[in-house]
């Protein structure tokens, strides 16, 4: 009898080993590395999304940090990253080779202005939010707050959230030289601290340690987003190579699919790009999704 046991456990574990070398020939054990470098309006979403695609793709093991925009393109087209996320178009970025890459939108973010809770001031014109970050305007007085200095953070070269401002609100001209921030939650942390300051971030950042304005009496929402009634926002995009790693396009897929966009995103605060009434186009131009079909 003891004969008998003997043989059964040492064929159940000749079948055990046997079993794990099949496994690991055929890659069930080898673990999937995937990195997502880039903006840090999208950052937020991405990270959210990671244990739902873990779930079904336990090798996988997905980095995701920020650096900017221009960070994310210039990774990804130099094959150092498998995803760049960007908050503008591959074309808006100099030294970017956009008919190298693949763009995936991913959802829209909002861009809000946000100042200290402090400061009694709760709506700007278009053309008064454009002369401070310019510099014409230098007191909140003038807008019609206290006789205070205005401190304006402004947002890195590199970042794609500031690139959509300056399209939208700056128009061309030259932004004041100021402080520079490359993060929204650096850029919170700063106007949330310092009295007077005002500076934009994604909407998803905001919490109740700032402020945000109206524009020309419009508020920043999911609303007045989809229509273009808030001209502030931006795509939120995922490029790769065009040859791309499939674990990187299988998570892409996630990113864009139901359980992402019908739950995360509007969750998350953004707005899933199936609910956008417009069309924004690399050089600006708004379209209505009606006219474009």
């Amino acid at each position: 009898m003891k004969k008998i046991i003997t043989f059964i456990l040492c064929s159940l574990a000749l079948l055990l080993i046997w079993g794990a070398w099949r496994a690991h020939q055929s890659g069930q054990f080898k673990q999937t590395k995937i990195t997502n470098v880039g903006s840090t309006a999208l950052q937020p979403l991405t990270e959210a999304a990671i244990p739902g695609f873990l779930k079904n793709h336990p090798q996988v093991s997905l980095t995701v940090q920020g650096g900017g925009s221009g960070t994310g393109l210039s990774q990804v087209q130099a094959g150092a990253v498998d995803l760049g996320s960007s908050d503008v178009f591959a074309e808006q970025k100099n030294g970017i080779k956009a008919n190298q890459l693949k763009d995936h939108i991913i959802a829209v973010a909002g861009i809000v202005p946000i100042v200290n809770p402090k400061l009694p001031v709760t709506d700007l014109t278009a053309n008064q939010l454009q002369e401070i970050f310019t510099g014409k305007i230098k007191n909140w007085q003038v807008v019609g707050g206290p006789d205070q200095p205005i401190t304006v953070i402004n947002r890195a070269e590199g970042s794609g959230t500031r690139v959509a401002f300056e399209q939208v609100i700056l128009k061309g001209k030259k932004a004041m030289v100021t402080q520079e921030q490359d993060s929204n939650g650096t850029v919170k942390q700063i106007v949330a601290n310092t009295p007077g300051a005002i500076s934009y971030v994604a909407l998803p950042y905001v919490n109740k340690t700032v402020k945000t304005l109206k524009l020309d009496g419009i508020t920043a929402n999911a609303q007045s987003i989809t229509t273009n009634q808030w001209p502030l926002w931006s795509y939120e995009h995922m490029y790769t190579k065009k040859h791309a790693n499939p674990v990187a396009k299988q998570f892409i897929t996630y990113m864009q699919s139901p359980a992402v966009q019908e739950r995360l995103v509007k969750k998350a605060h953004y707005v899933s790009v199936h609910e956008m009434k417009v069309q924004r186009d690399a050089k600006g131009k708004v379209t209505s999704i009606k006219e474009a079909k």
